[in-house]
């Protein structure tokens, strides 16, 4: 291909990148195109608690119980589990670093846009503490309930459940009676209802109605269904399936029966916690009213730990606490080496979906303590944005006089391969939300972009004295051109890759803020090498011409 061919398409890429950028940086250039302006406009730039507002926490950690050299992995562990939490939070681009003040190691946690600080303090900080006990002594006396005492509140339960069935055959809403009403926890909030379960799931009873009482689809059985639960008002859905593939799908009211409390039994630590926990998921049981449970798998020492207790404690109890609080206390009934527990209470789906989420967040390995707080309002944060904005235009503006003014119709391409350079920083900060290496843009960050304009200059600066150098020597304008971009690459690459050798250091040892201006100031000063030495060297090599060397006087130069 004709170098003056490759030049025209360069030339053409070049200006259509120019416009891609433009319109991204400054998407109300295309309002006129609906579906172009409303696709730019959704690509956002994601802004720091310092330009957006939110909260500012800082923790002390307490690492006096572990050894000084695995100080640091527990910290790392820390802001790994802080990390988790904040995200299942939904905190867009949280800052979570660690740092040391003294001989103290501290987590620091910037949650921008939120604007509740006692729910954020609440997320960060609750740990739901699991353990394991065994049974470890004598049966406390439960209190009991006078057996007449009790025969009355079961008949006052029936009754209950009587009423309710007549007001739900006379057409009142059945899911908001099942709200209002119903003691099922696994169904209560669903208005009662169960999707399609398989025949045989639930107890003989409650499936006798669906099957076996005529009972057709969308129909409320008239009459009582009673099992071990208590009472059951029973609407049968909808029924599909043959043979042992038959499935079914109900709603009901459970009207509980009361019954006499167990006796409380005293129960010893087995070392057996959280900290084993490896996964945590909502299942279902197989039996009975298909209420939520919680199945837990434990990490190799905690399934060590749960086979050794179970095998222990075969035809005995082992209680399951979360935070204190007895949950579950099931009877062991095998030895259970797969590394595998339940726990089964009155959740409602809902509460077991918190429970598994909670688990999941993890147990931090040491503990935190709130030290400092700091909220930034919104209005504070809006006002920080517009005056670095204000200032980054006002300084480019002013770059831009002066090199038209001393470097003329260089300084004028300069300018505007400068403002190519502004249009892509922008469009990379907003691009950077749909990649791995998301941007956060913070006040710090504004000051390390508006830096790497000035090395963007920079580098044009040393560009056109070595083409006025070669100029003042004999050269022709177009000769001298190509020399002062050859000449002055060497500079333009050591100084930049110096600048990058250092904010990659400040990336590495800095804190939040430092961490912010070092990642801007690497993009801005890669972006700016491509600009200086691709686009301008471009757009000279095709707008000037042999007309330039008899016009000497528009570059500033004199043979």
């Amino acid at each position: 291909m004709a170098p003056k061919r490759k030049l025209q398409i360069k030339f053409i890429l070049v200006i259509v990148l120019a416009v891609f950028a433009g319109l991204v940086s400054y998407p109300r250039a295309a309002a006129r195109a609906h579906f172009l302006y409303d696709t730019l406009n959704k690509l956002k730039i994601n802004l720091g608690l310092d330009l957006q507002g939110g909260i500012h926490l800082e923790y002390k950690a307490d690492v006096s119980q572990i050894n000084s050299n695995q100080a640091a992995d527990a910290m790392q562990a820390v802001q790994d589990v802080i990390e988790r939490r904040v995200n299942a939070f939904g905190v867009a681009e949280p800052v979570i670093y660690t740092t040391r003040s003294g001989t103290e190691q501290r987590l620091v946690v910037e949650l921008a846009g939120v604007k509740d600080i006692e729910e954020a303090k609440s997320l960060i900080k609750e740990t739901p503490f699991l353990e394991f006990k065994e049974e470890g002594g004598e049966a406390d006396e439960a209190q009991q309930i006078p057996q007449d005492v009790l025969d009355d509140m079961n008949a006052q339960a029936k009754v209950k459940a009587e009423d309710i069935l007549k007001r739900a055959l006379a057409g009142e809403d059945f899911a908001q009676l099942a709200k209002d009403n119903s003691e099922d926890p696994g169904s209560k909030d669903n208005g009662g209802e169960y999707d399609f379960q398989k025949k045989g799931t639930f107890v003989p009873e409650y499936e006798a109605v669906i099957f076996d009482k005529g009972l057709g689809d969308g129909q409320i059985f008239p009459e009582l269904a009673e099992t071990n639960f208590g009472w059951h008002i029973i609407k049968r859905i909808e029924v599909r399936g043959e043979g042992e593939n038959q499935e079914f799908k109900s709603a009901h009211i459970l009207i509980a029966k009361k019954t006499q409390p167990e006796p409380q039994m005293n129960f010893a630590s087995t070392g057996l916690t959280g900290k084993n926990l490896k996964t945590a998921e909502v299942a279902f049981q197989n039996q009975g009213l298909s209420e939520p449970q919680v199945s837990l798998k434990f990490d190799d020492e905690g399934a060590k730990l749960f086979a050794e207790i179970t095998k222990r404690n075969i035809g005995k109890r082992v209680a399951i606490y979360l935070d204190n609080m007895v949950i579950s206390a099931p009877t062991v009934q095998a030895e259970i080496t797969n590394g595998e527990a339940v726990i089964t209470g009155d959740f409602s789906i809902e509460e077991a979906k918190d429970l598994v989420k909670r688990l999941n967040e993890g147990a931090l390995p040491v503990p935190i303590t709130l030290i400092s707080q700091q909220s930034v309002e919104a209005s504070l944060g809006q006002a920080s944005l517009e005056t670095s904005l204000k200032a980054g235009a006002v300084g480019l503006a002013l770059v831009i006089v002066f090199m038209i003014f001393y470097y003329r119709f260089l300084g004028l391409i300069a300018s505007f391969t400068l403002l190519i350079y502004t249009g892509l920083m922008i469009s990379l900060f907003k691009f950077s939300a749909f990649s791995p290496w998301q941007i956060t843009l913070t006040l710090s960050g504004i000051a390390g972009f508006i830096l790497s304009i000035g090395m963007a200059v920079d580098a044009n600066i040393l560009i056109f004295e070595r083409t006025k150098e070669e100029i003042r020597n004999g050269r022709h304008a177009m000769a001298a051109i190509d020399e002062g971009f050859k000449r002055a690459w060497t500079s333009i690459r050591d100084s930049n890759v110096s600048s990058i050798i250092t904010a990659l250091i400040l990336t590495e040892m800095g804190t939040g803020f430092v961490k912010g201006f070092a990642v801007t100031l690497i993009l801005g000063v890669l972006v700016s090498m491509f600009t200086a030495v691709v686009i301008t060297r471009t757009i000279l090599r095709f707008v000037a011409g042999e007309w330039i060397n008899e016009k000497l006087w528009m570059i500033g130069a004199k043979k």
